[in-house]
């Protein structure tokens, strides 16, 4: 007689596997869903929102953008005119800003990567590490390594009717950026405390330098798609205007 055969020979039927119960089914699926949703974030790609009008007419306030990270690995790093998004270097966002999700569940959703994240900017990349910045020429564009730029396609001009910071300072030069460090602009030069606000000068004597300037390190990943709502759907690429500067 052979293993799994009665007495005369025949097959004996193969037992049934059993099945989970339903609530333990529902438990694996819900750890597996939380396991890859937290493998996604942290490797490939992360929800966030537009926080406020900095980065307008593009990006508006609120809109929900996904930012992917893989094109920073094995070494790479934001280029200039990178859309990216970065943690606060330490005192460009006020608290309320910083606060991100309020209740349990949004935080809890924020964790694994289904809900957006607070205490994060986004801001375009106008320099690298090495650029000199300098706003701004008689036609009001600020310049990278003596390269104007023609912004027109994605900016806004600032209240000094430049293309500089908020303040409506158009006479300032910044640089030569430090290394792995970048120097970013919001794309609504009226209403972005960005690189360029950050800077000291006579508005602001009592400052650190270094303040204008983001860590790479700080860098979540470089904005690729606004995914809602629907109507502002695109794909967010890097202009033409900073691919010749030298």
């Amino acid at each position: 007689m052979t293993e799994g055969s009665d007495e005369d020979g025949t097959a004996s039927p193969a037992k049934p596997k059993r099945k989970l119960p339903l609530w333990q089914e529902t438990m694996l699926l819900v750890v597996v869903a939380v396991v890859l949703a937290v493998i996604i974030k942290s490797l490939f790609v992360q929800s966030f929102y537009i926080p406020s009008p900095s980065m307008e007419p593009g990006l508006v306030k609120n809109d929900r953008i996904i930012v992917e990270k893989w094109s920073y690995w094995f070494g790479g790093s934001p280029q200039r005119g990178d859309v990216v998004v970065f943690e606060d270097p330490g005192d460009w966002l006020n608290p309320a800003e910083a606060a991100g999700p309020t209740n349990l569940v949004t935080k809890a959703m924020a964790k694994v990567g289904l809900y957006p994240e607070g205490g994060h900017l986004v801001k375009r990349v106008i320099g690298v590490e090495g650029d000199v910045i300098t706003c701004c020429d008689k036609q009001g564009r600020v310049s990278v390594n003596e390269t104007p730029l023609d912004e027109t396609a994605y900016a806004r001009k600032g209240s000094g009717e430049c293309f500089g910071p908020m303040t409506g300072d158009c006479d300032w030069s910044a640089g030569p950026v430090p290394d792995d460090h970048i120097f970013v602009m919001g794309d609504n030069r009226s209403n972005s405390a960005d690189s360029s606000f950050h800077l000291c000068g006579e508005r602001r004597g009592d400052c650190d330098p270094d303040d204008a300037y983001v860590p790479v390190d700080l860098v979540v990943g470089k904005v690729s798609v606004v995914l809602w709502p629907r109507d502002h759907f695109r794909w967010v690429g890097r202009p033409d205007a900073l691919a010749d500067v030298r």
